[in-house]
């Protein structure tokens, strides 16, 4: 497997039968989880870095699939559900797990329903467009999760 395919698809997760997407997010969370004991720089520099990969081994897998937007491609998911977790828990994984438990919620519901701009910015060339509304999707689930979190009992 080629290294674009096997980062596009997460390791295999994308290959999946059953709700790709969903075990691209679950196939992160090890990842999420690791970077979060690292502390804030090596998080986001991870997160950015994977990100931009992203761009690159989608679009590359997109073509070699003959697809817009494969379904096999999942590493949209891992930077999306890095950035909502990132984002809600404050880097304090540990103790605002609930928070990035919403945000993981938050971020499947919003890449799945893909509202307001979210929906238009996919429309974007290549892997771009392939990343993107993840990338938003991320970023609103964290944001909203982190605005919601200090109003529920536990978080």
């Amino acid at each position: 497997m080629s290294p674009a395919r096997l980062l596009a698809t997460w390791f295999g997760c994308g290959y999946s039968r059953i709700a790709p997407g969903t075990v691209g997010t679950l196939g992160a969370l090890p990842l999420v989880y690791y970077l979060h004991t690292l502390g804030a720089l090596p998080y986001w520099g991870a997160t950015l870095v994977l990100t931009a990969l992203g761009v690159w081994a989608s679009a590359v897998v997109a073509r070699e699939l003959g697809k817009e937007d494969p379904s096999e491609v999942v590493i949209d998911e891992v930077a999306g559900v890095l950035i909502a977790v990132g984002l809600a828990s404050g880097l304090a994984f540990q103790e605002n797990w609930l928070a990035a438990a919403l945000a993981v919620a938050l971020f499947r519901l919003f890449d799945i329903w893909k509202p307001g701009p979210i929906d238009s910015i996919q429309s974007l060339p290549h892997g771009f467009g392939i990343m993107a509304d993840d990338v938003l999707a991320g970023i609103a689930a964290g944001l909203v999760a982190d605005a919601v979190s200090p109003w529920i009992p536990g978080l």
